[in-house]
């Protein structure tokens, strides 16, 4: 009898544990109708108070780049400022445990950032007022090399009479290098205006860059977020200043190369052509793309044979190519690569911003942005679920 009851017990306790997990199947099975339900529901007020949460960042955000483009004429030598003070600040650390004061430091260090401008606006000033200077006449033998070879691709409708009549006539590119030659004198008030407040905001920001970042830290209340406001800072400085170090030494080298070839190649003033492939490799995509075309249209002014004629550029861009996706990549590890898509659009919308001073902000700027992100939203690897 006793087990009889104990196998009626086992029966009615294994009933009811199929009854309780079908009664949870079937729960389950309701939850996800209801789920499925509310994805097709009509929008509600929900829906409503996201779009205006998002409308209201939409505005925001365009009121602010209303302002920023407003007052471009304050906030580019202020921004290119920190960004060069960022980049020295491990430099400016290193100064401060030889034991030189912070005034020092910032002197010093302001000092040799403007000498350097002023060394290489000194050092270009005289080759582009030569280049000005005979302007016609280089446009005029361009054009007379340029010709015979766009003359054979009949799709371009291009003959000597389009260098003759109409707006890539003589006249009129002359006329219009007036024009540039105006702007440009016209801009000069400015540019030394943005100079000498590129020069206050460096010295002070150098000097004031310790009591700013405290400041900033204390101002977040938790001791979490100062945690992180530190961080955030440490890697701020140390992204730009290693990043910034190591490309101004390899692309130095691209410099020398560059006069190299222009040297070997036969094109007058080689040296110039060194600084500005120094110059123009701080600006992603579109300093290679106006540096090889110039040198491009430089050869075919120089040599009568076409292949000899695009040799340099060709020898140069693609040294640049190796540089940029075996050396640099190579040197600097995969931790700080950006998207290169991402850093294009930065570009576009920085120069468009504030023209030349903002393509030379916008690699920075999105390493900043990049390095800000990282910290905020750390990578966490978690580990599969496997079976038993």
């Amino acid at each position: 009898m006793a087990t009889t009851s104990t196998r009626h017990g086992r029966h009615n306790g294994s009933m009811r544990r199929r009854v309780m997990e079908q009664e949870a199947a079937r729960q389950d099975e309701i939850a996800v109708y209801r789920a499925d339900a509310t994805e097709f529901m009509p929008l509600g007020r929900e829906a409503l108070e996201v779009a205006k949460a998002w409308a209201v960042i939409g505005i925001f955000l365009i009121i602010g780049f209303a302002v920023v483009h407003h007052l471009s004429l304050i906030l580019k030598p202020v921004t290119l400022a920190i960004v060069i003070g960022m980049i020295l600040g491990m430099a400016a650390e290193r100064m401060g445990e030889v034991g030189i004061p912070r005034f020092g430091t910032a002197l010093i260090l302001s000092t040799l950032v403007m000498a350097t401008i002023f060394l290489m606006i000194n050092a270009l000033a005289e080759p582009l007022a030569t280049l000005l200077q005979d302007g016609p006449r280089v446009l005029e033998g361009a054009i007379a090399r340029i010709t015979p070879f766009l003359e054979r691709h009949h799709w371009l409708n291009i003959t000597p009479a389009t260098f003759e009549t109409g707006p890539m006539s003589m006249e009129k590119l002359i006329e219009n290098s007036g024009n540039i030659l105006s702007i440009v004198s016209g801009s000069l008030t400015p540019a030394i205006v943005q100079g000498l407040i590129f020069f206050a905001a460096l010295l002070l920001f150098l000097y004031g860059r310790i009591r700013l970042r405290r400041t900033i830290i204390m101002a977040f209340p938790t001791r979490r977020q100062r945690l992180l406001a530190i961080r955030i800072s440490n890697a701020i400085e140390e992204v730009l200043g290693y990043y910034f170090a190591t490309a101004s030494v390899m692309y130095m080298g691209l410099g020398v190369v560059m006069t190299l070839i222009a040297y070997a190649g036969g094109l007058s003033m080689p040296i110039l052509w060194g600084i500005f492939a120094f110059l123009s490799s701080f600006i992603p995509f579109l300093g290679i793309t106006v540096m090889t075309l110039s040198v491009a249209i430089a050869g075919i002014m120089t040599h009568d044979a076409l292949l000899v004629a695009l040799l340099p550029a060709t020898v140069f861009f693609l040294v640049h190519l190796v540089m940029e996706n075996l050396a640099f990549p190579a040197v600097m590890g995969r931790q700080w690569e950006i998207n290169p898509f991402v850093v294009f659009l930065a570009i576009l919308f920085w120069t468009w911003m504030w023209g030349a001073v903002g393509a030379m902000l916008a690699l920075p700027l999105s390493l900043i942005v990049m390095t800000i992100a990282q910290e905020l939203f750390p990578d966490r690897k978690t580990m599969p679920q496997l079976p038993d």
